[in-house]
């Protein structure tokens, strides 16, 4: 019989890997440069039939996986949305994967479940969310909008959607600059992909609301049910923050489920000064942010809050006798608020997080985030060959080589991404791409934990040395 591993004999060597880690990251390549299958082809077929050293499987981590590792947390990453970790995130996580509990349910771990209802109460405090709202921890935002999703589905159909199947003729909202999660979620939930109506934008990205109105009304006269508009407040390609206020007025005089996406965007709305981002939220259904994006706590970590927590309980609620306990009512039985069944411990990173920086060390480092952005800005603003596309927000921008005079937009496009592709080929930085208005522009995303203005000041010269 094989006997536990020594904790105390390893322990020493992970510690000192992780450390090593974030000692050396910014020595790494930021962006893996292996090719496809040049991973597997170093990993036996077969697993071991006897046990190995936990020396040897880290001279494998060095040398095998390490190579293949894309490194997130690296100060120099400005591509996509950050999902960014933090030292005390990590420590959370370390005693998280210790203990190992699975907390479905308040009996299989009562302090899981009240530091989660507790760590909700401070999200709503932090960023004023209104006190009627109740929150809880998904995985990602695709699970919680999915989650919101069904909830409005349910709602609209009378509950009856989950015992009859998804009736036809359900409509969905959003504009055309919503993430694609919501075309998944559309369709995983029975309402289909073709029932999800994109509504036109203005030219800064923001919802059309009117033109939201007369389609909704065009569906109703056609026959079809508006069943849920779903807004963004920091969508993916441009930052655009729909006007939640009156969508959510549109919503309330049709009957229809308002759900929030502000997966990234969200965690802005701890500082004071943008507390105006979720004006409207009062009235909407419910609201997603992601604390892994853009709040130092490692991923996966997702709040969705709820107007109403029983139409959630009634959506996921399923008692078998295995599950029933005399604690029923009296407490949060979380596997009720959402798809899974299992759910991890994930509240323990947020209080580490939350209690280790402070609610005005958060602010700061955000501050600074945004505060280098608008140096970056600044600095492209005085290069002739680059230009600003959009209207850069928070710690967000998008630029482009400028096209030059007689050039088609086809040709433009493809310079862009032959630079983008040299810029990223010096593996010094790591940006992302996006197209406005078909045009293909650069992203550049300013929020990793660490990152400090020597790390804007070295993007700035590769971009420059790019050209």
């Amino acid at each position: 019989m094989l006997e536990r591993k020594d904790f105390g004999s390893h322990i020493g060597l992970i510690v000192e890997w992780v450390e090593n880690y974030f000692q050396n990251l910014e020595s790494l390549p930021i962006k893996s440069s292996v090719k496809p299958k040049d991973i597997i082809q170093q990993l036996p077929i077969s697993p071991p039939e006897t046990s190995e050293e936990i020396e040897d499987i880290i001279s494998d981590l060095n040398k095998i996986i390490l190579p293949g590792i894309t490194h997130w947390q690296h100060p120099n990453f400005h591509a996509y949305f950050p999902a960014n970790s933090s030292v005390e995130s990590v420590y959370a996580e370390f005693i998280t994967a210790a203990i190992g509990a699975q907390c479905m349910i308040w009996e299989t771990s009562p302090a899981a479940a009240e530091l989660e209802e507790r760590m909700m109460d401070w999200f709503k405090e932090m960023m004023s969310i209104p006190e009627h709202m109740d929150g809880v921890i998904q995985d990602t935002a695709s699970t919680a909008t999915l989650a919101a999703l069904i909830v409005a589905r349910e709602k609209i159909t009378d509950y009856q959607s989950n015992w009859n199947g998804v009736p036809p003729g359900l409509r969905v909202y959003s504009s055309k600059e919503i993430h694609s999660s919501i075309d998944k979620a559309v369709a995983i939930c029975g309402i289909g992909r073709n029932n999800l109506v994109k509504i036109d934008t203005r030219e800064d990205g923001t919802m059309h609301t009117e033109h939201l109105r007369k389609r909704i009304l065009e569906d109703i006269r056609e026959g079809y049910t508006p069943t849920c508009i779903i807004s963004g407040v920091g969508t993916t390609g441009r930052l655009a923050v729909d006007d939640i206020k009156s969508i959510s007025s549109i919503a309330s005089e049709y009957k229809v489920w308002h759900h929030i996406d502000a997966a990234y965007l969200g965690t802005a709305a701890i500082l004071p000064e943008y507390r105006s981002l979720l004006e409207g939220i009062e009235t909407a259904d419910s609201m997603v942010f992601n604390p892994h994006k853009w709040m130092f706590t490692n991923f996966d970590c997702t709040v969705l809050f709820m107007r109403d927590k029983e139409e959630l309980i009634r959506t996921f609620e399923i008692l078998p006798e295995y599950l029933k306990t005399s604690t029923r009512g009296e407490v949060h039985d979380y596997r009720d608020w959402g798809i899974p069944l299992g759910r991890r411990f994930r509240a323990l990173k947020l209080w580490f997080v939350i209690r280790s920086y402070g609610v005005e060390g958060i602010r700061t480092k955000l501050r600074n985030h945004i505060a280098l952005s608008a140096y970056f800005v600044e600095a492209l603003h005085k290069n002739d060959q680059l230009e600003i596309v959009g209207i850069p927000k928070f710690n967000f921008c998008c630029f482009r080589l400028a096209p030059e005079e007689g050039e088609n937009q086809e040709d433009t496009n493809k310079k862009n991404i032959r630079f983008l592709k040299t810029i990223n080929e010096t593996g010094k930085v790591f940006l992302s791409h996006t197209k406005i208005n078909e045009d293909y522009v650069i992203r550049v995303v300013i929020g990793q934990t660490y990152v400090e203005q020597e790390h804007i000041d070295n993007l700035l010269e590769v971009i420059h040395n790019s050209i």
